[in-house]
């Protein structure tokens, strides 16, 4: 049921407050005062689709214990899911040149895309690792991903992308890894199963406690802690980092910074920080 037509609906100053302190308590996110405008216009459709009339309504609503499927919606709508294959390309040649010909032998070489999106990273990475360390050995490699939004976990399961997603990505690996697909209609790419095989998603709050995931060999921490005021960003990093093999490799944005967090994660490179061995 839809509200009623012709209500227009508002967005006052204590409702953003308090929208902005649940936010905050369930994923640990930051909105500034300056992103009233975005929370109004994310969530102003979904007051109407669940039949209510004004945002205090619909924080009653998200508020009520039972509703655990309307929150996640409510993070799944205030979380930005900006993303694109091969982003902030240095990272993907230094992945090339130092991190795999330095790798251990022996074992599985295990990445974890931290904050996935809708998969372009976790995929980026995957052919990355398929062109260099092959996939004849199903051991070989593995690709963990996992993001807030289950909404968004579940599209990047599907590794379906429009055609204007597929800027940046190298033309043989674009040949090699993708096959032209129809959905309703329309033209899209889908990533090989060969890779999408290999990546395993989740969902995962890394403002919580993580689940027990294993150790890594690379970490993709990128663009995610600008969103987080500095003791969470402090934790969010020190959570993540227990899971980094010793001699692994930390990725985070351009813009982010990791000084103090770690005297054992020092800089090898801009936004590049490796822990040290034991």
């Amino acid at each position: 049921m839809n509200s009623p037509i012709g209500v227009e609906i508002t967005i006052s100053d204590e409702e953003f407050l308090a929208f902005q302190q649940l936010i905050k308590s369930l994923s640990g996110i930051y909105l500034a005062d300056s992103k009233k405008l975005l929370v109004f216009g994310r969530l102003r459709n979904r007051v109407r689709q669940v039949g209510l009339s004004s945002f205090e309504s619909y924080l009653k609503l998200v508020k009520n214990p039972a509703q655990s499927a309307e929150r996640q919606m409510l993070v799944d709508l205030l979380t930005t899911n900006e993303t694109y294959f091969f982003r902030e390309p240095k990272h993907f040649d230094y992945l090339k040149s130092e991190v795999i010909p330095n790798r251990e032998k022996g074992r599985p070489f295990r990445v974890w895309s931290a904050a996935c999106s809708s998969g372009e990273e976790p995929y980026s990475i995957g052919m990355v690792l398929a062109d260099l360390i092959g996939m004849s050995k199903p051991s070989a490699w593995e690709i963990t991903a996992s993001d807030i939004s289950q909404r968004i976990v579940d599209k990047a399961k599907l590794g379906v992308y429009a055609n204007q997603r597929l800027d940046g990505i190298p033309p043989h690996y674009l040949k090699k890894y993708f096959a032209k697909v129809q959905i309703q209609g329309e033209d899209k790419i889908e990533i090989s199963d060969l890779i999408k095989e290999r990546v395993r998603y989740q969902r995962l709050n890394l403002n919580e406690n993580l689940p027990e995931l294993g150790k890594f060999d690379v970490i993709f921490l990128r663009n995610m802690l600008i969103y987080f005021q500095t003791e969470s960003k402090i934790d969010i990093a020190r959570r993540v980092i227990k899971t980094l093999q010793p001699g692994g490799w930390l990725f985070i944005g351009h813009s982010e910074s990791l000084k103090d967090v770690d005297p054992k994660l020092k800089t090898v490179a801009p936004s590049i920080y490796r822990l040290a061995s034991l």
